[in-house]
């Protein structure tokens, strides 16, 4: 459960959201009471509650409470071979995830990946990329984002515009990748293109030498301006990934500032440290304007989860397509 300190930090802070990670999971009946804890804080019952659970090395709920979902690779690997066994297994994945969140309150998934795979992709991001080839990323990344939408559950982009050449982990070093602007349109920026109608999108914390050769792309008011709302076409709810990583530099009060001042919507911040929250939270302006706006029509664009969905013989189909047997 939230702490008295945290209660009143949201009671006062009033965040637009909260992220959960794996030290905040425990029993379904726990999660539960937490979602529902955070929404009396801050007064706001359909206030959003956002996870990573993408399956594989990603997926905060996890046995015995939940079940093992694999990594988004093994859905590419299908699609070689089978391109509706892999479009349906994707759709399903997803809408099996969101089942499980959407019984304890989270309500937005940060899912699906859409980092094209290269041979030198870093680990941190690795299987979590569904393929090397940008028009299979989009047509799966399509089905998951589809497939947690029809599970009552809101799904984000990431890393726009994208993660797939980092060599190096942004969660402990910055990247730098060296594509020309005409290399990146390309390839990595296609999926992310595909699917700008996307109501919700996280950015990444990588230097991209093509575009800004002075700044993160998080922190770029050219990568985000002109980029990410323009040449993608991005106008949805655009958060930064999690500002605690060590890719930024600077206080927490310069990053946020950077971050906002660059045109992101939302910061992100995720380990939980009270001190670093505060130091955001005096940092970021009221939600206002074109940010609220997105934010607003993003939230708008939850629905229910569609009736008739059947447990147990979505998770045999999913089993059937994937041969993926986890528990």
């Amino acid at each position: 459960m939230l702490t008295t300190e945290e209660t009143a930090f949201f009671r006062e802070e009033n965040p637009w959201g909260l992220i959960l990670f794996r030290r905040n999971i425990g029993t379904p009946e726990q999660v539960t009471q937490l979602t529902a804890a955070f929404r009396e804080a801050v007064g706001r019952p359909d206030a959003p509650v956002l996870i990573d659970q993408e399956g594989g090395r990603v997926q905060r709920m996890r046995p015995p409470h939940w079940p093992k979902y694999p990594a988004p690779k093994l859905f590419g690997d299908i699609f070689e071979g089978d391109v509706e066994a892999a479009l349906r297994a994707a759709w399903l994945g997803a809408r099996l995830i969101a089942d499980d969140l959407h019984a304890v309150g989270i309500t937005i998934d940060c899912l699906p990946c859409l980092d094209v795979r290269f041979p030198d992709t870093v680990d941190a991001i690795g299987d979590r990329a569904f393929s090397a080839d940008p028009d299979v990323v989009a047509r799966l990344g399509r089905a998951m984002a589809e497939g947690a939408l029809a599970g009552g559950v809101l799904p984000v982009v990431k890393h726009i515009p994208g993660h797939g050449r980092a060599r190096v982990d942004s969660h402990l070093e910055l990247p730098w990748v060296e594509a020309d602007h005409s290399s990146l349109e390309s390839v990595d920026f296609r999926p992310f293109k595909a699917l700008s109608d996307v109501s919700l999108g996280m950015t990444a914390h990588i230097v991209y030498e093509g575009i800004d050769p002075q700044t993160a792309g998080t922190q770029s008011a050219k990568v985000i301006g002109e980029v990410i709302r323009g040449e993608l076409g991005f106008d949805g709810c655009l958060m930064s990934d999690d500002i605690s990583m060590k890719a930024l530099g600077g206080s927490f009060r310069d990053r946020t500032r950077k971050i906002i001042e660059a045109g992101c919507d939302i910061v992100l911040h995720c380990n939980g440290d009270m001190n670093e929250m505060r130091a955001v939270a005096e940092a970021v302006p009221e939600l206002t304007g074109k940010a609220d706006r997105r934010c607003s029509v993003a939230l708008a664009g939850r629905k229910e989860p569609e009736p008739g969905f059947d447990r147990q013989s979505a998770w045999a189909e999913f089993q059937a397509l994937t041969g993926w047997q986890g528990v």
